[in-house]
């Protein structure tokens, strides 16, 4: 079983971080809620979800988790702006550990420059930034690069990321 770190701020999309950590769970992984401080609730952008972070960014380390998952919406773009997110988040890639990214999670991979070479995907807004950090974009519902790396473009494509994010925890 794999120990999950979620960033997550204010403003994440709904369904593209309760469907994946549901499954998660539903797996026997556990997935932790890593945010700016321990014990925010923090509301998603279409007011159907709130989550209770478990944690604060600045009292984990990386080390203390299996694989990495950067639910949508305007989350990531929040999260980059904040150093400590952004050297959470390249450590898993440095590492070769998973990243789980869907929607707009992937911009938080651009600040962290771990995409160049990298094929990706993610939502169709944020391509020609995907391009511009060297990563080989793919407009399709589910990429997965090297083994580690699963990106999705859409809450549409939540099914096909759960399913390859799931078969890369278990390798």
């Amino acid at each position: 079983m794999a120990k999950i770190a979620t960033v997550l701020a204010n403003m994440f999309e709904d369904v593209e971080y309760t469907d994946p950590a549901k499954a998660f769970r539903e797996a026997g992984h556990e997935v932790t809620v890593i945010g700016s401080e321990k014990g925010a609730t923090l509301e998603g952008k279409q007011k159907e979800a709130q989550v209770t972070t478990n944690a604060a960014i600045s009292e984990v380390s990386p080390e203390e988790y299996d694989a990495l998952f950067i639910p949508g919406g305007f989350s990531p773009d929040i999260l980059r702006g904040d150093d400590q997110f952004v050297q959470f988040t390249k450590h898993f890639a440095d590492e070769g550990k998973p990243v789980f990214a869907i929607c707009h999670g992937p911009q938080l991979l651009i600040s962290a420059e771990v995409l160049n070479g990298r094929h990706i995907t993610g939502y169709k807004s944020i391509h020609v930034d995907l391009k511009n950090a060297g990563a080989k974009v793919k407009d399709e519902e589910v990429v997965v690069c090297g083994g580690n790396l699963v990106t999705s473009r859409q809450p549409e494509d939540i099914p096909a990321f759960i399913r390859e994010s799931l078969k890369t925890l278990q390798q």
